[in-house]
């Protein structure tokens, strides 16, 4: 159930946040960047992060250097144009492949997510010596967004959400918008139906992706290059009920979806 009608957010990028390494500990660098910028959170604010410092703290590297590509991905590179190595890493993390073009393989991820090349991201990944590093999503994006909610709260005396976000593409239209990977501590998808419209007629089949629509607001401070800011902090936000689901709720079913 959503709250009130929202009138006014501020949404506040989180300057000061170092380059993150593997076994970093996440919380500890963001409260401390939020100190520092002095951000105090409130209960019912929003951390939204980026879903590339997860990754790294959590040590989601693969280094190409050391894959050797199977048949399946040899052809499968041949047809979109890229690298066997890179096609075979794909191929691991995706549970099917659903199109290909040049350059790029829309796959079905483990995790339930439709995507390009399973998310796996070369971009504002720094080689080192003899290695070539490609980064993956998080094992379990919920269960990092709940890790980090927790140890905020615990840091902080708050009660706050935290979604990871990612840039998705979308089917019929251009350009790329901020989603949410992971949630906790929030709705991530707001059921509507039974609720009156503007004349009293309850809704049927209304339901909003709520951090979605939050993940895609952040980013417009995050940026997509070298800008900088992996944490955008949200307030503002209406009181609710307390409900709360997982990102993984915004994921359709897919004997309901009509396309793939």
């Amino acid at each position: 159930m959503s709250g009130e009608p929202c009138e006014e957010l501020t949404l506040r990028a989180v300057p000061g946040v170092p380059l993150v390494e593997p076994g970093d500990d996440l919380a500890a660098i963001l409260a401390d960047a939020l100190d520092r910028a002095h951000l105090a959170l409130r209960d019912g604010d929003v951390l939204v992060i980026a879903q590339k410092v997860v990754s790294k703290a959590e040590g989601r590297y693969v280094d190409l250097a050391a894959i050797t590509p199977s048949e399946r991905a040899g052809e499968l590179a041949v047809e979109v144009a890229g690298d066997p190595r890179l096609v075979e890493v794909i191929l691991a993390q995706s549970s099917r492949v659903l199109r290909h073009a040049p350059h790029v393989l829309v796959v079905e991820h483990r995790l339930g997510f439709v995507m390009a090349n399973a998310g796996i991201d070369r971009s504002n990944v720094a080689p080192t010596a003899g290695t070539e590093p490609v980064l993956l999503l998080p094992a379990d994006p919920d269960g990092s967004a709940e890790a980090l909610r927790a140890d905020l709260a615990a840091r902080t005396g708050r009660r706050i959400g935290v979604i990871i976000s990612d840039s998705f593409g979308r089917a019929w239209r251009r350009g790329t918008v901020g989603v949410a990977l992971g949630a906790a501590g929030l709705e991530a998808l707001r059921d509507l139906r039974g609720q009156p419209d503007l004349y009293g007629r309850p809704l049927q089949v209304s339901e909003t992706g709520f951090a979605d629509e939050l993940a895609a607001a952040a980013s417009l401070l995050m940026g997509q290059a070298d800008e900088g800011f992996p944490a955008v902090l949200i307030s503002g936000l209406p009181p609710t009920d307390g409900s709360v689901s997982p990102a993984r709720a915004l994921l359709r079913d897919p004997a309901r979806d009509l396309f793939r």
